[in-house]
């Protein structure tokens, strides 16, 4: 069997580093708010490119925190991908804010800037651009927009640790950007967490407050805060997998050029389209099918797991049901949900696995 993502060998890589960073978080007697977390919080900034990075406790509360230091909260709206893992959505309902969804660039699945500007009322406060499948939504065209109507722009970075755009890393595309470490992403930790960066020094110091119950000093709360902090054994870990990371990502890239060249021709199937500009960072090949269910069996038969990335659109929820968009009402993403298939794809993977499952695919369509 090839797992969709073999967790296992990738973290067994780094068990003698992951056993030192162990031994000095529990020989410094610190657990929260240490060294280790400011190490690497300086770190990651440095990496991204970015002035200033706050470890939270996930990918989820980055999102929420930087929308709440914002101001943002009942009657204000904020604009969102219509296909997007609903994490991005939750972000602004935890604020009592409107998602507003914005339906995607079907050749990339990111966010469309024409359609965002399209949708722009007088109760927009701001857009969140998710780096979707590890390739950067299209911030050249989405800044200008949110500069002409005085917006924030904020960057669901949670898959797309190193991505590139025209040379600059995600996390330094908007305002500011929120990062997930969950463990199966191309940054993860060995359990949940999470960071932001920014080159706002006030709304980096806001952060910081606000993750530690609004306090600044303790047992003294300056504002209505949150228990959102990323301990220090996550903190050391993922510094321990930091240095990795480009390598990582470069052997990802390798693996999407080899799907590309002998999955090209396929009648039927869809392969990702990389964007001008983009240097994604390939947390999933995803490719899409109408019979993609089938092709889902077919795989799965022939011993390969894959992920579906995702299968139900955030609309059709049950969770938001409250705002009334039913089915038809963003076909784009309707249609993307159905189709789509994530294929293996990991630092770990070896090119026979690969061609495994180039074989594989092509037995299924044939």
């Amino acid at each position: 069997m090839i797992p969709f993502l073999d967790l296992r060998s990738i973290n067994l890589r780094q068990r003698q580093e992951f056993h030192q960073a162990l031994d000095r978080v529990l020989d410094s007697g610190w657990l929260i708010l240490g060294q280790e977390t400011q190490a690497f919080e300086a770190e990651f900034a440095a990496y991204c490119g970015a002035k200033h990075a706050v470890g939270v406790a996930n990918g989820l509360e980055a999102l929420h925190l930087v929308l709440r230091a914002w101001g943002i909260g009942p009657g204000d709206e904020v604009i969102v991908p219509s296909n997007t893992y609903i994490a991005t959505w939750l972000a602004v309902s935890y604020t009592g804010a409107t998602p507003v969804p914005v339906e995607p660039i079907e050749a990339t699945c990111n966010i469309d800037p024409a359609r965002v500007e399209a949708a722009i009322t007088p109760r927009t406060r701001a857009i969140i651009a998710v780096h979707l499948y590890g390739q950067t939504a299209d911030m050249a065209a989405l800044m200008p927009i949110a500069e002409r109507h005085g917006l924030k722009v904020l960057e669901d970075a949670a898959q797309a640790h190193g991505a590139r755009q025209h040379g600059r890393r995600a996390g330094t595309l908007g305002h500011a950007a929120g990062f997930s470490f969950y463990p199966g992403k191309n940054l993860g930790a060995l359990g949940d967490a999470g960071a932001i960066t920014t080159d706002d020094a006030a709304l980096a110091d806001q952060l910081r407050v606000l993750r530690n119950y609004g306090s600044k000093v303790k047992y003294h709360n300056d504002v209505i805060g949150y228990n959102s902090r990323l301990d220090e054994l996550q903190s050391a870990f993922l510094r321990a997998k930091l240095p990795l990371l480009d390598a990582d990502n470069a052997r990802r890239g390798e693996i999407a050029a080899i799907y590309d060249r002998e999955l090209a021709g396929i009648p039927g199937l869809t392969l990702p389209t990389v964007a001008t500009g983009c240097e994604p960072v390939w947390h999933l090949y995803v490719v899409r099918h109408a019979r993609r269910d089938d092709l889902v069996q077919a795989l799965a038969v022939a011993g390969v797991g894959t992920v579906i990335h995702y299968p139900v659109p955030p609309h059709e929820q049950s969770a938001y049901d409250g705002l009334g968009l039913v089915h038809g009402s963003l076909p784009i993403a309707e249609r993307t949900h159905a189709e789509v298939l994530s294929l293996p794809i990991g630092p770990t993977m070896l090119d026979a696995q690969v061609a495994q499952v180039v074989a594989a695919v092509r037995r299924a369509l044939a």
